[in-house]
């Protein structure tokens, strides 16, 4: 897909209430997590922490360089980072990946900000795929592994608008719509095993999904990248700041963690109060 050239994100001030140290009491030693979406962003950020906890990660994306540069970032931690080239289109592949996995987190996803009308029906089909499909063959992968040894974690990075619609969001609101529901019926099934599954719903992080979104909504709207910013993407938000990749990893370390051993099946919004309208 073709979008215009992204907004400088450097331009959007990291606030001074954003903490500056983050820590989950968490140990995964021995334990294998697969994170999706690595190379940058979020699934990035999710894989430096859980190594940082001990856990073996295999961390996956279409993205080679985007993995190099994060294998370089992880040496010294207390887990390990292995990184693989995976496209999630490739559904068997996706699937042979998560076998033998203790934690997954379900993190890739894509973007295409367009009216229904003129949305391309290929792109819509891609993003299911990537973000609905491959979760499922993700999660088909890895409870075999989760199950036989009574304990498991799945977290499905979701969105605000797996809680919420925007318009010219089609696609991707499908699709997070619809993780949230696998995510529960994952959640019911596996209770009986000792495995949850669990969304996270950020609402816009610093990332360069983000970046890509406000170089649409500006051409979308006709307006500067600035007032995307201001004017539509923290609209609905009480606190007026993009998320950190950090503290979306904090969430999903702590879902990963002995604390949240009886949460499952739920959502944990990180939208700033945009789901408190």
């Amino acid at each position: 897909m073709t979008v215009p050239p992204a907004a400088d994100l450097a331009a959007v001030p990291a606030p001074a209430t954003a903490p500056a140290r983050l820590s989950v009491d968490i140990d995964l030693t021995g334990r294998t997590a697969l994170v999706t979406g690595a190379a940058g962003g979020i699934g990035r950020a999710c894989a430096l922490r859980l190594a940082a906890a001990g856990a073996g990660v295999r961390a996956v994306d279409r993205d080679a360089a985007g993995l190099e540069e994060l294998g370089a970032r992880a040496g010294g931690l207390p887990g390990s980072v292995e990184t693989r080239v995976l496209d999630l289109t490739d559904l068997d592949a996706a699937e042979r990946a998560a076998a033998g996995t203790d934690v997954l987190v379900n993190n890739a996803g894509l973007q295409l900000v367009r009216p229904i009308e003129e949305f391309p029906p290929e792109v819509f089909s891609t993003v299911l795929t990537v973000m609905l499909e491959a979760p499922f063959r993700l999660i088909r992968g890895a409870l075999p592994h989760m199950y036989g040894q009574g304990w498991g974690r799945i977290v499905n990075i979701s969105s605000v608008h797996g809680l919420r619609a925007s318009r010219f969001k089609s696609a991707y609101v499908a699709a997070k719509h619809g993780l949230e529901g696998l995510s529960k019926v994952a959640a019911l099934e596996g209770a009986a095993h000792g495995v949850t599954s669990n969304c996270v719903n950020p609402g816009y992080v610093r990332t360069p999904l983000v970046e890509r979104q406000i170089a649409d909504q500006a051409a979308a709207h006709g307006i500067p990248a600035e007032r995307v910013v201001s004017d539509i993407l923290l609209a609905d938000s009480a606190l007026k700041r993009l998320v950190e990749p950090a503290e979306v990893a904090e969430a999903v370390a702590y879902l990963c963690s002995p604390q949240a051993s009886f949460i499952t099946g739920a959502a944990l919004p990180l939208d700033g109060g945009w789901t408190a309208h």
